[in-house]
């Protein structure tokens, strides 16, 4: 848990006024949860990509931002309907999920900003890990069909390939890039509350 010292007592509480707010531990729910990315391609149009596999484990606090998140990706899920290109990715030239099949991500704090809210943690690929923010947006909390309680949150970043290793140059005769440094990165999550 996060500790906030001299936080304005007032601000604190207007982060936990969010309809149905449960606190507890959640499960990631893969089936109802997407974790893809976009990337400029050619320099003229974007290509989208998703991972089939992930898992994580979300704990909200009685405060939102004493929450906390851990998630792992199976880098060889990647999907960009495209089996070839999937191939080249899973290689040496991008994800080398021979060597670094798993990305993982640990969250540092949840924070506002202004009426919206912030993660802040640490994203590890390819064996190197660096600090990353994501915009959060908490969808919301409620009962489901089968006598459980969900969660929804969606989170957007982007990063800078290089950053994480994934460095492979591929410049365009005319200039440019095939693959540009920067990946948009957007997870739609549903989680279910742990019994118990």
């Amino acid at each position: 848990m996060l500790n906030y010292i001299g936080e304005d007592p007032m601000t604190t509480a207007a982060s936990t006024q969010i309809p149905g707010y449960v606190a507890g531990t959640w499960d990631i729910d893969p089936a109802h949860s997407d974790v893809s990315f976009t990337v400029r391609h050619m320099m003229v149009s974007k290509v989208r990509g998703r991972f089939g596999a992930f898992s994580g484990e979300i704990v909200t606090g009685d405060d939102l931002r004493s929450s906390t998140v851990t998630a792992t990706i199976d880098a060889t899920s990647i999907d960009t309907n495209n089996d070839q290109r999937d191939g080249h990715i899973r290689s040496a030239d991008f994800f080398d999920v021979a060597n670094h099949p798993e990305w993982t991500f640990r969250s540092t704090g949840v924070r506002a900003d202004g009426q919206d809210h912030v993660l802040d943690g640490e994203l590890t690929i390819k064996g190197v890990t660096k600090p990353v923010t994501l915009d959060l947006e908490v969808g919301g909390f409620g009962a489901d069909a089968w006598g459980g309680t969900r969660a929804g949150f969606t989170a957007t970043t982007t990063i800078n390939r290089n950053d994480f290793g994934v460095d492979i140059a591929m410049p365009l005769d005319g200039g440019g890039m095939v693959v540009s440094d920067k990946v948009q990165i957007t997870l739609e999550i549903q989680a279910v509350l742990r019994a118990g």
